[in-house]
This record gives C-alpha cells, sequence and structure tokens, in this order.
C-alpha cells in the first residue's frame, strides 16, 4: 500500500475530521469511521465495473461522502477526479460548458454525485455517454477487501482555469507523496497540530493542503464550505480560538474577507497564539491586505510571523515555494515600483527558475518566467502533453532575490508599454486602493487591439462616482492606451475556483464583442476614455 493509502491499515481512533453543519454544530467522523466508509466505496465502485486505471470523476461538497468516495476510488486502483459541484458556479450554462470540457478531456468509467448535483451533472454526463452513481447508493460499511494495485495515476486534478479552457493534469503517486511530505517537512506537522480549512476540496490547494497532508499525518481537521466561510467568518476563526487548529492555507481574498466582515468585537473570548501558520496562496498577495489581517488579529494572539507567503500550481501538484516558519513576510519594489511580496524559497524537492524570452537564466532581480521542476511535477496535461524534462514552464512572471521568490502575475494578463510590462494584477490593486473598491469588484485585461494598447476594466455593481474616474487613473500607469470601462452585475466576471478573474476569457471576449464598448450592450452601460502619454 502506498505512503498516501497507509493510513487506511492503521487509522488513529482519537483523531478524525470535523465537517460543518448548517445548525453550527459539527460531524466528528473519527478516522476508523472514515477508512470503513473508504472500504465500502471501493467495493460498491468495483461493483459498478471500475477498474484498476480507470478514472472516477467526484462531484460532491465538502463532507465524509468526498473523503469516503476519493480514497474509495484509490483503494481501488482508480484514479480520482474531483470536479466543483454546479453550486460554486451560479451560471448554469457555463457551469454546463465547464463540465462537458471536463468529462472530455477525463474520459470517466463513471462520475460519482450526491443528490444536490446529480441532475445538472446527468444531463452532462449522458451527452458524453457517462454513467452517474449517486454516493448515497454505494455501500457504507467497513467492507473487508485486499486494495487493488494502484494506478500510475493518483489525481486528475482540473487547473483552476485562470487562462481560459480547464486543464486535467495527472498526478502520479510520486509526485503526490513528494508535495505532501514537502507540506508536511515545511509546517513540521505532526499529529498533534489539527488544521482547519474552508476551502473547496476539488481544488488543488483545498484537496492537496487542507485535506490530504492532515489525513495522512493522523492529525484533526476542521472542514468548512466556502458558503459557511462567506457567511460566517468567525466560525472559521473559531476553529483556532477555541477549538484548537494550528493550520490552514487560503487566497489573498480570504484574508481580505476576514477583514472586511469581522468586526473585533466578536474575536472576544478567542486565543489565537497557538495558530502557527496561515499560507497564503493562489493568487498575488497584497502587502496591506497582510498587514490588515495581522492587525485585526494580533490583539488576540495571532503573530505576524504565522502568515506565510507561498507559490504553487496544479502543474507542481501544488507547493513549490514557501516562506519559513516563524521569519516573517518581506517585501520588495516590483518593476514599476509596486510592493511585491517575497513567497519564500523552493520547498524540499522543488527548484525554481526564472529565464529569459529564450529560456535562459536571468540574474538575481531581473524579472523573467517563473520555471518549476522537482519530484512534485506532474506527468503533464489530460490530452497528451507533457512535461519536457521533468520542468514546467508556468507563464507567470516574476523574480528571485536572495533565494525567495517574488511574483507579478500571469504574462498573459500583461502588456509592455514603452519597455516598460504592466500587470493587470497591479492595475487591479491601484484601481482598487485609489476607489476605495471591496476586493473582487474589479478585473483589469490587457492587450493590444488593432495595434493599440488597450485597457478594459470590469466593475462590478460599481458606484457610479466611480466610472468616470477610472481612465484618469488608468492613463498615468498606461501611456497611450485606450481604456474601456465595463459595468457589469455583481458576480458575473467569470473566475476561477479559487477566485482570480479569468483575464483571458475576459479579453477574448471584449476583442470578439460585437457591439464596441462606448455603448449600451448586453454587458451593461459602459464608457470609454482615450488618453495620451
Amino acid at each position: 500500500m502506498t505512503g498516501l493509502l497507509s493510513w487506511l491499515a492503521a487509522p488513529r481512533a482519537d483523531r478524525g475530521i470535523r465537517f460543518s453543519r448548517p445548525d453550527g454544530d459539527w460531524d466528528r467522523w473519527s478516522y476508523p469511521r472514515l477508512a470503513g466508509l473508504a472500504r465500502g466505496h471501493a467495493a460498491g465502485l468495483a461493483a459498478r465495473g471500475v477498474c484498476p486505471g480507470d478514472v472516477v470523476g467526484l462531484v460532491l461538497p465538502t463532507g465524509p461522502e468526498f473523503v469516503g468516495t476519493l480514497f474509495g476510488t484509490l483503494l481501488a486502483g482508480a484514479t480520482a477526479s474531483p470536479l466543483a459541484p454546479p453550486a460554486t458556479f451560479g451560471d448554469p450554462d457555463r457551469y454546463a460548458e465547464h463540465l462537458a470540457t471536463a468529462l472530455a478531456a477525463m474520459r470517466p468509467r463513471l462520475v460519482v454525485v450526491d443528490p444536490g448535483s446529480a441532475p445538472a451533472v446527468a444531463r452532462a454526463a449522458a451527452r458524453a455517454g457517462v454513467p452517474t452513481v449517486d454516493v448515497g447508493d454505494l455501500p457504507g460499511d467497513a467492507v473487508e477487501a485486499s486494495p487493488a494495485e494502484p494506478a500510475r495515476l493518483a489525481l486528475l486534478q482540473f487547473t483552476s482555469g485562470t487562462t481560459g479552457a480547464v486543464h486535467g493534469v495527472r498526478v502520479p503517486y510520486p509526485a503526490l507523496e513528494a508535495n505532501v511530505a514537502a507540506i508536511r517537512e515545511w509546517l513540521e506537522m505532526t499529529p498533534d497540530d489539527p488544521t482547519a480549512s474552508w476551502l473547496p476540496v476539488h481544488h488543488d490547494m483545498g484537496l492537496v493542503g487542507c485535506l490530504l497532508a492532515p489525513i495522512v499525518t493522523g492529525a484533526d481537521l476542521w472542514l468548512l464550505t466556502p458558503a459557511e466561510f462567506v457567511r460566517r467568518p468567525t466560525r472559521y476563526l473559531e476553529c483556532f480560538g477555541r477549538h484548537g487548529a494550528r493550520l490552514t492555507a487560503m487566497p489573498g481574498f480570504g484574508l481580505a474577507h476576514v477583514v472586511r466582515r469581522v468586526r473585533p468585537e466578536q474575536l472576544a473570548g478567542l486565543d489565537l497564539a497557538r495558530w502557527r501558520a496561515v499560507i497564503v496562496g493562489a493568487e498575488r498577495i497584497q502587502p496591506s491586505t497582510l498587514e490588515r489581517f495581522a492587525d485585526l488579529l494580533a490583539p488576540y494572539g495571532l503573530r505576524r510571523e504565522a502568515l506565510l507567503p507561498a507559490y504553487g500550481l496544479a502543474e507542481a501538484t501544488l507547493a513549490v515555494t514557501g516562506l519559513p516558519l516563524r521569519s516573517g513576510w518581506r517585501q520588495a519594489p516590483g518593476p514599476d515600483g509596486v510592493p511585491v511580496v517575497g513567497c519564500g524559497g523552493p520547498l524540499a524537492g522543488a527548484r525554481v527558475t526564472v529565464t529569459d524570452d529564450d529560456g535562459r537564466p536571468v540574474d538575481d532581480g531581473v524579472v523573467g518566467e517563473i520555471v518549476v521542476g522537482g519530484a512534485g511535477v506532474t506527468d503533464g496535461y489530460a490530452d497528451g502533453t507533457a512535461f519536457g524534462d521533468g520542468t514546467v514552464r508556468t507563464g507567470d512572471a516574476g523574480f528571485l532575490r536572495d533565494g525567495d521568490l517574488f511574483v507579478l502575475g500571469r504574462l498573459g494578463d500583461s502588456l509592455k508599454v514603452r519597455g516598460r510590462t504592466v500587470f493587470a494584477e497591479d492595475l487591479d490593486a491601484a484601481l482598487g486602493a485609489a476607489l476605495d473598491a471591496p476586493p473582487g469588484r474589479l478585473a483589469t485585461v490587457l492587450g493590444l487591439r488593432a495595434g493599440t494598447p488597450t485597457v478594459v476594466v470590469h466593475l462590478e455593481h460599481p458606484r457610479p462616482e466611480w466610472l468616470p474616474r477610472i481612465p484618469r487613473l488608468v492613463l498615468p500607469l498606461v501611456p497611450e492606451a485606450t481604456v474601456h470601462v465595463v459595468s457589469v452585475p455583481a458576480g458575473t466576471v467569470p473566475r476561477t475556483t479559487s477566485g482570480k478573474p479569468k483575464r483571458r476569457l475576459l479579453w477574448r471576449t471584449f476583442v470578439e464583442s460585437p457591439t464596441p464598448p462606448g455603448s449600451a450592450d448586453a454587458a451593461g452601460p459602459v464608457t470609454a476614455g482615450r488618453g495620451s502619454g
């Protein structure tokens, strides 16, 4: 039995996972109980024709059935491929397109669903000729059976789709186990270090970092759903201040949500002194977000050093770099003078270089493309694309300084103006600060249209006074650009499962739109401005 599955042989009865319940209580499942569920689901999958080497799709919310089906799939010798439930998308048409793309890539033997997901999934699965199975129909008893020979691939992990269509990443057991081991070493994880998380379990950060690593360690785990975190972030904080959790991870927008929604008086009685690590990744990290989060929680015991900026991607299983424990974050000026947070150095088994357009390594402090190698690098994509020589050209821009990686943003989400590269994340940060706009309300895309530098700023449900200010704020940063301001309803900017805008999709939609910006169209009223340097 592989290291990833070894916990199933002798699960700790005194440890387990607590799943949040809608009534505010917790549903505790011990590890022996979860192991029995996994064995029962493995037998049920085998009875439905799942063979070693098959792929099983999982469209399940956070809960014991997800854990049981995930490990049941692995015990059956198959590859698990978790997918986002329809509730995470909102738009049924967009979800149907996402699911059809994923099913075509994974070619699963079957897809396991819960009753809430079944109607939306069944339609797409039927069109793809894939059967669905209600998770409630799988056995839940502790069936004693020898595990099948593991497939080469543990996971077919779908990327969050920042740059357009999702990609299925082929994650072999050695890469997954190496990355989990690196995370455990980095955070000094022991069975006495509980984790708490609200991240979606189908996404790499929530799945690998906040589910698999604690389970393999044999530590207690407190799991909320993303919706519960949005509604009541104090319940998440209580996991640390009342229940003893010490480890977690989240994107920067999660920190911003806590700062925005939590008032100091709601924290009375919490003791956060044992909260050891808050991994912050998945998007470019704003220094002000770290500062405000630390300032809010410091009076209740959280140390500034507990915040650990990190960098990772699904193509490297998950984690690549991370700030060491107890070190404290630092920042450095980017190419435009905008502060950039350091994401630490490579974790055990990982390699990071920054290269120029020809693939040659650049000097310390010089911006280039981030290239990742090492034990956690996966096989490639489901479409057959392989990562040559065990390295991944990430498409992210950044620079190294004194061993730490500083991440600027997607190369495809930038524009060179007068020999200077402007990143969409920089514009988002500058505009958000100038307008005092809440995080997640705007998304900027950059590109050349008819040879002209063009900036398109999407604003969700903006205040009227924001619109005329946008061109005047953008033009000093992107001289000679045409600036378009697009007002859209709240929640309609397409985002990845980790909350990042799908900028290339937004740009393609803008370029292909038959209605030129500057008039009312399906996106809502727009204004446009043009300036010269």
